[in-house]
């Protein structure tokens, strides 16, 4: 049980006046509302409530005691917004009729987590979030930093030092609110950049990256720049990635997936969740890439840098960048999904996949030791490839039984639905490219 009165005299000495609970919907778009400080122990025991229709993906209902969405705040996530003076963030989770819901996408990672923790493992993860520095000139969207042009920009100091301040207000934010941080550099596209901060186990690691989001949203906007998560605003340039770091410790603290004297620095059951990621691959891509523009990304073209670093074919190996599973220092760096995708859904996948590959004793094709770029330009023979658009994508969700299984039906109806729709939508749109090659082609 909490000190409630206590919590709340600490808060207000701290000038809180009001918290911020939120969640995330299917989108992976943080959601919430401003509530009373005093109330906390209602917003943590009932929480705080929402109309659960007008929420994506929720699937409850418009009436009856299951219409209404309630997100219970859990009291050590309480942390004040350095850029909302009087108000602390409180990270939620989902219920409805006083039962956890299954289409929450916390619940489905800590339902994942729970499968993981009855073996006595942790899945420690470090997310690396790669964003984009926007804003929208005479009606078109461009690169905030007009004069960032260079064609291989990566680490490029001058833009650095033009955006000093943005980048100077996120060090500060961040560093209140907890984070650890590790490096902030300029990425491969204009405009590009990436700011890495301190591994955690799975939970609080999804959990700050959406603090995380939060953050760079507001201290952009500040700046007169919108931070954007979109996998490719720029044709011609390479996108963002949003990678995750994964290992695994056992009740002792012991890494489940180092040996040192392997080829690739992987025990038995590394290979084995390596596999059942390569196994799993084209149903992850529909919930760790699951926008239309996540395969403008996954595809190997041309870059104005000459590198791009997008992970098309279905292959691993040891610190491989080509490979959709990278293998360094004993952990696995899974880089197929994108930052717009749903972070507590794409790392509970992700670790389900694996997991299935540990309990079949999967063994992963042999790892690969070559640029898949080159032997793609030389026409030789490469791995399978994942899928080319949203659409074969959501089709692969659909058939992978197993993973639908592990997830929960409610929840892959519920994102195979409204995800469908966005496909539909997209090509009900005519695009200034067809225009431009089929007006007058004909």
């Amino acid at each position: 049980m909490y000190n409630y009165p206590a919590l709340i005299t600490a808060l207000k000495a701290r000038g809180i006046h009001s918290l911020l609970p939120q969640f995330t919907d299917l989108h992976g778009v943080a959601k919430g509302k401003l509530v009373p400080v005093e109330n906390l122990q209602e917003w943590v025991e009932v929480g705080a409530g929402f109309a659960g229709p007008s929420i994506w993906g929720t699937g409850l209902p418009r009436f009856g005691a299951r219409s209404e969405y309630y997100g219970r705040v859990l009291p050590e996530t309480i942390r004040p917004l350095p850029f909302m003076p009087g108000v602390a963030h409180a990270v939620c989770d989902g219920f409805a009729g006083e039962q956890a819901l299954r289409t929450c996408s916390r619940q489905l990672l800590k339902s994942a987590v729970e499968k993981l923790s009855e073996r006595g493992w942790t899945l420690w993860v470090g997310i690396e979030p790669e964003f984009f520095l926007l804003n929208k000139r005479g009606g078109q969207w461009q690169v905030a930093d007009a004069h960032d042009r260079l064609d291989k920009p990566s680490y490029d100091l001058k833009s650095i030092h033009r955006n000093a301040a943005y980048l100077e207000d996120m060090r500060q934010t961040l560093a209140g609110l907890g984070f650890e941080l590790q490096q902030m550099d300029h990425e491969d596209a204009t405009g590009q950049y990436e700011i890495n901060y301190r591994f955690d186990h799975a939970l609080a690691a999804a959990d700050r990256f959406m603090l995380f989001k939060l953050a760079a949203h507001a201290v952009a906007e500040q700046h007169g720049m919108v931070f954007s998560c979109m996998p490719k605003p720029l044709a011609h340039a390479p996108g963002s990635g949003l990678h995750f770091h994964l290992s695994i410790t056992d009740a002792t603290g012991v890494p489940v997936f180092a040996d040192a004297a392997d080829s690739v620095g992987l025990s038995r059951a590394g290979h084995s969740f390596a596999a059942g990621l390569l196994e799993h691959a084209d149903a992850l891509a529909a919930l760790c890439a699951p926008t239309v523009n996540s395969y403008k990304r996954l595809a190997s073209s041309a870059s104005a840098s000459g590198t791009t670093w997008s992970p098309v074919w279905k292959a691993y190996g040891n610190n491989n960048r080509t490979c959709v599973v990278r293998t360094v220092a004993g952990r696995m760096e899974w880089r197929l999904p994108d930052p717009s995708c749903n972070v507590y859904v794409a790392l509970a996948a992700t670790l389900l996949a694996g997991l299935d590959g540990v309990d079949r004793a999967l063994v992963p094709p042999a790892p690969c030791n070559e640029d898949l770029y080159v032997v793609a330009a030389g026409g030789g023979v490469l791995p399978d490839q994942l899928p080319r658009s949203l659409q074969e994508a959501l089709a692969a969700l659909a058939a992978d039984a197993v993973l639908t299984t592990s997830l929960g039906q409610e929840f892959v109806d519920q994102f195979l639905a409204i995800k469908g729709v966005e496909w539909d939508s997209f090509h009900q749109h005519i695009s200034v490219w067809e225009l431009e090659r089929y007006a007058t082609l004909y």
